[in-house]
């Protein structure tokens, strides 16, 4: 599955006739169609030089979650580790921004551009610990065909 989905992200990404947003868009619906356990799918990006995120393209149910500061909850934490985090259950997790009571787990992917965190991706979902080291390496992936139109 994951393969046959790194082909349809390349496509998308090389597609001329769409801008970087629309492209994002397009990655994060097709997230969310194809893998079950995906239950929201969005990028977050630096905010100029504010020490925040700010929500880009998402798939999902809409989000109060639209600035998040350096260190608050997962991905604020990710923004200043530049690491991978997977959180298998949010509930044992301090430093947790909920987003939806249906949320049980969280993965949030680092995207660098020429060496830089500018931005993630992040993926909520209804299932208890679904992710893999598998869905890291696909959202490295997936980050790093983005990075590419950015």
């Amino acid at each position: 599955m994951y393969k046959e989905l790194q082909s349809k992200i390349s496509r998308i990404t090389q597609e001329r006739a769409m801008d970087s947003h629309q492209k994002m868009q397009q990655i994060c619906d097709l997230l969310r169609k194809e893998i079950p356990y995906y239950n929201w799918v969005g990028f977050y990006f630096k905010n100029g030089d504010k020490r925040e995120l700010k929500l880009g393209p998402y798939a999902g149910e809409p989000t109060d979650h639209t600035i998040i500061p350096f260190g608050k909850g997962i991905c604020g934490q990710v923004a200043e580790s530049n690491q991978n985090f997977v959180v298998p259950d949010v509930q044992a997790q301090d430093n947790y921004i909920a987003c939806s009571i249906t949320v049980k787990s969280e993965i949030v992917v680092p995207l660098f551009k020429n060496g830089e965190n500018i931005g993630q991706i992040d993926i909520d979902s209804d299932t208890s610990d679904p992710f893999t080291e598998v869905d890291e390496r696909f959202l490295e992936f997936v980050n790093q065909k983005v990075a590419e139109i950015l």
